[in-house]
Order: C-alpha cells, then sequence, then structure tokens
C-alpha cells in the first residue's frame, strides 16, 4: 500500500504545515512553562514526567493528523477508527497530564470558563455529551458531511476533542478543585462511559451493509481525498482513481468492521488502564489507613 500512496506526492502524505503548527505548540509550551514562565505567573518548571506527557501527546498527534494514517483515513474507516481513538482517547489524556497544574488554574479560573466547565465537568453531563457526540459523528449523513469541506471536518474534529477533554477532566482531575468523585463513583464513571459508547460501535460493526458514502461512491471519497490532498494532484490524478479497493485488499464492509472492533477494543484498553490506576490507588490508601499507629511510647525511643 505503501508504494501506492506515494502518487499523492509529499504533502499529503506528511503534511509539512499541520508539522509545523505541532513544533508550534511545542516551543510555546517550552517557552511558556521554561524561560519565559514567571511572566505568565508560573513558578516551577513542569517535572521531566510532565514534559514528557506533553510532548509524547504532540507526537501522537501529529502521527494520527499529519502523518501518512492521516491519508489512509480516507482510504479505510479502520484506519479512521485508529486516528480516532488516539486522537479522543489518548491525547487528551497525555495533555492534561503534561500541562503544570498553574497553567490549569489560570485556564480554569477564567471567569467565563469556570462556570462552563463546573457544569460541563459534572459526570452525567460529560459522560453524555461526549458520547452522544461521538454517535452522532457516526451517524452516515453526519459523517459523510463531515468529509465535504476543510472547514465542516476541522470544526468537527475540534467539537469533538473539546468533548473528549471534558469526559477525562474528573477522571484525571488537573486541579484539586476537579477532584470531586470517590474511586468508587470513577469507577462507576468509567464502566458507564464504556456502556454508552458501546451502540455507535454496534451499529458499525453489525451493519449488514457498508454506510459511509466516504468510503463507497467515487465522488464523496474524492471529496474527502481532498482534505489532505491538493487540488492539483487531486485533478491530476481523479480519472485514474476508482477508489478505496484500489489501495486496499479489504472489502469495504470487513474493513467497516474491523473499525468499529478497534474503535471499541482501543476505548475499553484505555478505560481499563485508567480504572486499574484508580482501584490501586485507592488500594494504596485503604491499606495505609489499616496500619496501627505507634504506640506513644515506641515514639521517644
Amino acid at each position: 500500500m505503501w508504494l501506492e500512496l506515494q502518487i499523492f506526492g509529499f504533502k499529503a502524505l506528511w503534511s509539512p504545515y499541520f508539522l509545523l503548527y505541532v513544533i508550534g505548540l511545542a516551543l510555546l509550551y517550552f517557552i511558556i512553562t521554561g524561560p519565559y514562565r514567571h511572566k505568565f505567573g508560573g513558578k516551577d518548571r513542569p517535572s521531566g514526567k510532565q514534559q514528557i506527557y506533553f510532548y509524547l501527546g504532540l507526537l501522537l498527534l501529529y502521527i494520527v493528523k499529519g502523518s501518512p494514517i492521516d491519508l489512509l483515513t480516507h482510504i479505510t474507516l479502520t484506519a479512521h477508527m485508529i486516528q480516532m481513538a488516539v486522537y479522543l482517547l489518548v491525547f487528551p489524556i497525555f495533555i492534561i497530564k503534561g500541562i503544570p497544574e498553574w497553567i490549569w488554574r489560570k485556564v480554569i479560573y477564567t471567569p467565563v470558563i469556570k462556570p462552563i466547565i463546573n457544569l460541563l465537568t459534572k459526570p452525567i453531563i460529560s459522560l453524555l455529551l461526549f458520547n452522544t457526540l461521538f454517535s452522532i459523528y457516526h451517524i452516515p449523513v453526519v459523517f459523510n458531511f463531515s468529509k465535504s469541506s476543510p472547514i465542516a471536518h476541522t470544526s468537527i474534529s475540534i467539537i469533538l476533542l473539546v468533548a473528549a477533554f471534558i469526559v477525562f477532566l474528573p477522571l484525571i482531575p488537573p486541579i484539586k478543585e476537579l477532584d470531586k468523585q470517590r474511586p468508587l463513583l470513577k469507577i462507576a464513571y468509567i464502566l458507564v462511559g464504556s456502556v454508552l459508547i458501546t451502540p455507535a460501535c454496534a451499529i458499525i460493526i453489525f451493519a449488514e451493509v457498508p454506510l459511509y458514502a466516504a468510503y463507497t461512491q467515487n465522488g464523496p471519497w474524492l471529496q474527502a481525498l481532498s482534505l489532505c490532498v491538493p487540488n492539483n494532484v487531486l485533478q491530476g490524478l481523479s480519472s485514474s482513481l476508482s477508489g478505496p479497493e484500489m489501495f486496499t485488499s479489504m472489502g469495504t464492509l470487513t474493513d467497516q468492521q474491523l473499525g468499529g472492533i478497534i474503535m471499541k477494543v482501543m476505548q475499553e484498553i484505555t478505560y481499563g488502564v485508567i480504572y486499574i490506576t484508580i482501584f490501586f490507588k485507592w488500594f494504596d490508601k485503604k491499606e495505609v489507613r489499616k496500619i496501627d499507629p505507634l504506640p506513644k511510647e515506641m515514639n521517644h525511643l
């Protein structure tokens, strides 16, 4: 497949402008949290762990949104689901854990943003917001519309990403004030989130016919390709492009089913890791409480 993709050219494969954007975000993070942090009200540099999280998050963002994987998302639904799983389930976690607490406080305690965050991070609202938007996005008419123009595609991607950040804030609170749920409630939150995302994945997996015109009809497919392939290149190739089947031996329905399975499995893995982390932190705290304090006489020895 790699050799076939070469016909789309370097710009379509590696998105150099998006790479510059990601590098710009990395430099901005370095400047704000590093040598000029005092000008922004910061005291301490982010820890080495936080920096690793943030820069790895940006690397993941470029891999799924700027590398050849992004081009593949317009050819196979499997690639699209891998992209969405990383973009919506992994990338937000890395960025939340990578940004220092003092930046989060400045952002969250902005007069306009604070009441919005307080409302949207209520468990029921955050879960329904993300999973409803995710499900609506994968309704065929909405999905095909998102592939119809750069404005629609970018707008919908940003809205979904914001909802993804909101759904993870109660689980991975960057400041103490957002850590409102007890461990058992967080575990229940994860389980409910896992259930709510299942119907959208199930419809994709068990559908008996291909659902998305962007992968089955030449016109919508070429329109989707135009989101990452320069128009002059696409126009030159349009007469020789017959459809996604040129680049993959996998049938459209098989590709669709595999995409739905991958999305569900990656969601379960991500939530599973968070679940285990919460459980062991909770278990450790309970064990600490069980340890009897030293008798007063022993403290004087």
